[in-house]
């Protein structure tokens, strides 16, 4: 079973939407650690490291995604993960930009279906040493 943690960024409490991408991944076969609200990058960093994540996904609807985003890839490769981060939400076009250039595999905005997101974190789910995904 490929393990995800999800995680809400910033001063952001509006999780009913990372609530429900976690049901849906659950449903798919990923094993899910949610992290809550308003969770600090060093401490999704940590986790993800800790729990051999095969996939990170952030959210933030109040600005600033691209901000925390690049600041969590920049932990993970500080601490020798590869591990894809998938992000969801609301920022500026040049923050989008700037995360997916820090590293983000894929950003997720208003619209995205759940087969997409769902379909997304199976293929980032294949890696090195992790070649089945889910």
């Amino acid at each position: 079973m490929k393990r995800v943690v999800l995680a809400k960024l910033g001063l952001d409490g509006h999780d009913v939407g990372v609530r429900l991408i976690g049901k849906h991944l659950a449903d798919a076969g990923f094993e899910v650690v949610y992290l809550g609200k308003r969770v600090a990058t060093a401490t999704i960093v940590q986790v993800a490291v800790q729990e051999d994540a095969d996939a990170v996904g952030l959210s933030c609807l109040s600005g600033g995604l691209g901000h925390f985003a690049s600041l969590t890839v920049e932990g993970l490769r500080r601490e020798g993960s590869d591990v894809p981060v998938l992000a969801g939400g609301i920022d500026e076009p040049a923050e989008i930009d700037r995360m997916m250039a820090a590293g983000v595999h894929r950003h997720f905005g208003p619209g995205a279906s759940m087969e997409e997101v769902v379909a997304a974190f199976r293929r980032a789910a294949v890696r090195e040493g992790n070649p089945e995904g889910i």
